[in-house]
């Protein structure tokens, strides 16, 4: 069985400790009875809720289990979505000079780390 990971702990817990005590409020209960219930409950989740989270290096069901046409026609329905929001005109076109001007290359060195 493989470890659990850091986030699986912490959503873990921290599912555990809001849940028992947004449980213990909202019943109100002072018996011995009742506790258990609610501790029983809020572990059940907080164990749900860690097996549930995503393993790293584990395809996930938007990830590495599409096939290339489900790939394909997501980035079509990406395409059309920004074409329709006018995404295409924004982005200024490609320069077709070669060579950059004495200006473009000025303001590429005032803004260099290289100093």
């Amino acid at each position: 069985m493989p470890r659990p990971t850091a986030a699986q702990f912490a959503y873990g817990s921290a599912t555990v400790v809001a849940t028992t005590l947004a449980l213990l409020l909202l019943f109100r209960t002072e018996s011995g009875v009742g506790v258990a219930a609610v501790g029983t409950t809020a572990l059940a989740l907080g164990l749900l809720v860690a097996l549930r989270l995503p393993r790293p290096g584990h395809p996930t069901a938007g990830g590495a289990g599409q096939t290339a046409t489900d790939r394909a026609s997501a980035a079509a329905r990406t395409h059309q979505a920004l074409e329709g929001i006018g995404a295409r005109e924004r982005v200024p076109a490609a320069r077709s000079s070669e060579r950059p001007s004495a200006r473009s290359s000025a303001r590429t060195d005032e803004h260099s780390l290289r100093r």
